[in-house]
């Protein structure tokens, strides 16, 4: 038997109308019966189509809002049957059971539904029952059957039948593959919605979908296969940015890259923030976005070159100029002045993203994490602290200064690695201590970090002198914060909590630092 199966019949069915017409006179023109049912086959109609109505299949009219009109065995015996057994082509003759060889079908707009915050009983509606159960049918036989679910295989279709004047058993599987993808998304979705509008956080079965945006040369190593999947939430950052210039993003680029624009989008005045390995090496708030990104870039010069910056700005011509003068594998910014753009053009391997918006930190979200065997859920870290809720636990009270560095550093603390320590002075960082084992290593690589700072800039002291220093957990003991203090630091955030909190503000108070806890943990592993 040969693998190709000609098409002489069709049933169509679309929530998207998307290119209908024309695919439907590309079939027309083969000689392939169209047969179809309500709106679709009334624009079939309206094209001039000849389309027999589904309900002369079935011998049932559509009823009960629509609900009822494919499942049915003159629809699902068509899609199921063998076209190899005698006893299946028996029964499709003596009840009058008419194959079908292409279905071409998607879905009602249940996500889409969703996303315009519908209420329960209109989500509910757009849940489509017929459309997965024939898209399921078909997949199932595509030893004999060709199923399309995507407005974007119309063109691949409409080649193979020129090609081969029918469907190739390789090209049938693809299909069918797609066909079972969309359909497990499409249940997803609705266990999603449902779970969510339930308010069940935790349901006894958990799935994720995402949507192909990039097959990637490698992961983060080259012998890591590696692809880029978007979840259609639409939130800004880089799944939706637009790519104005450059090569294609790496595994790495993307992660780096999410990194940065979320952290960015912590602040309200204008911000930089530097990338390097998912871990900021300087993050700045300034008058303007160069002073900004000077000041985020003298944290760390060095660990700089090579990394991904994200502004919460649209880009300005000056900016740009500085940013070039060193080699910058990623910028992305809610948008570009045209003479922004002319200065970075000349970068031909800098990747350039336009976001058009800036991400809400406060926006929920899942965190998933795989493990062997299994994977772990949580809530995305959406902790805001409220500078009403902090506890002065030293002699001496913060400054006004000192206070809103405190809450600078602490933000950016959010977003670096555990033990996070961030040394921060006048809304820019001066040094950090990132993915350390020991909080007291954090703190004295980010006081080094800050020394090597101060010989490149030819300074007298290092920065972190007068600065104030952000612990995304608790001192456990005293030594991290008397190295903090060694640094030159005059204030700390915390969130306290420690067996050990009486010892810790003990040092702060003999150091003559002002101490605030923050009841508030933000580990990032």
């Amino acid at each position: 038997m040969t693998d190709i199966r000609p098409v002489r019949r069709a049933l169509i069915s679309v929530s998207d109308k998307t290119g209908l017409k024309a695919l439907g006179r590309a079939l027309a023109d083969r000689g392939i019966e169209l047969v179809s049912t309500g709106g679709t086959a009334a624009e079939l109609r309206a094209g001039g189509l000849e389309v027999r109505d589904v309900s002369d299949l079935t011998g049932f009219p559509e009823m009960m809002d629509g609900r009822v009109k494919t499942l049915h065995p003159g629809v699902h015996g068509g899609l199921l049957a063998l076209r190899d057994k005698d006893d299946h082509v028996a029964s499709m003759e003596e009840h009058g059971i008419a194959p079908i060889d292409l279905l071409i079908v998607n879905l009602y707009p249940f996500e889409e539904t969703v996303a315009r915050g519908a209420d329960w009983d209109d989500c509910i509606e757009n849940i489509d029952i017929g459309g997965p159960a024939m898209l399921r049918a078909a997949a199932k036989n595509h030893a004999f059957v060709a199923v399309v679910t995507d407005p974007q295989d119309y063109e691949p279709l409409l080649g193979e039948l020129s090609a081969h004047d029918g469907t190739t058993l390789d090209f049938r599987r693809k299909l069918a593959l797609n066909t079972y993808s969309r359909t497990a998304a499409y249940d997803t979705a609705v266990s999603t919605w449902m779970g969510g509008a339930l308010d069940e956080a935790h349901p006894r079965r958990r799935s994720f979908t995402g949507t192909l945006a990039d097959t990637m040369r490698y992961g983060e190593n080259p012998h890591q296969a590696a692809a880029f999947y978007t979840d259609g939430t639409n939130r800004a950052g880089v799944a939706t940015a637009r790519q104005l210039q450059g090569k294609a993003l790496s595994y790495n680029n993307v992660a780096d890259t999410d990194a940065a624009f979320e952290l960015v989008s912590e602040f309200d005045a204008p911000a930089c923030a530097i990338i390097k390995h998912a871990n900021p090496c300087g993050v700045a708030t300034g008058a303007t976005l160069l002073d900004a990104y000077r000041a985020a870039f003298d944290c760390d010069r060095t660990s700089a070159f090579g990394g991904i910056i994200a502004t919460n700005r649209p880009l300005d011509a000056e900016t740009a100029k500085a940013m070039a003068e060193i080699f910058t594998e990623v910028v992305i910014a809610p948008g570009y002045k045209a003479e922004a753009q002319n200065v970075l053009s000349a970068k031909k391997n800098l990747r350039l993203l336009v976001t058009s918006a800036m991400a809400d930190p406060g926006e929920p979200d899942l965190m998933v994490k795989p493990v062997a065997g299994g994977f772990l859920v949580q809530d995305k870290d959406t902790g805001r602290l409220d500078p009403v809720d902090l506890k002065v636990v030293t002699e001496r009270q913060p400054s006004e200064t000192e206070l809103s560095d405190l809450l600078f550093a602490w933000r950016v603390a959010k977003h670096v690695k555990s033990n996070a320590i961030v040394y921060a002075k006048g809304g820019a960082t001066v040094g950090i201590g990132a993915g350390q084992m020991s909080r007291v290593d954090s703190t004295r690589i980010a006081a080094r970090k800050s020394e090597d700072m101060a010989e490149i800039l030819g300074l007298d002291a290092a920065p972190t002198k007068g600065s104030v220093v952000a612990s995304d957990a608790f001192f456990p003991f005293a030594d991290g914060l008397v190295a903090a203090a060694a640094a030159g630091a005059t204030a700390v955030i915390q969130p306290g909590g420690s067996m050990r909190d009486d010892d810790v503000i003990e040092a702060a108070n003999t150091a003559g630092l002002a101490m605030v806890f923050t009841g508030m943990r933000h580990f990032r592993h």
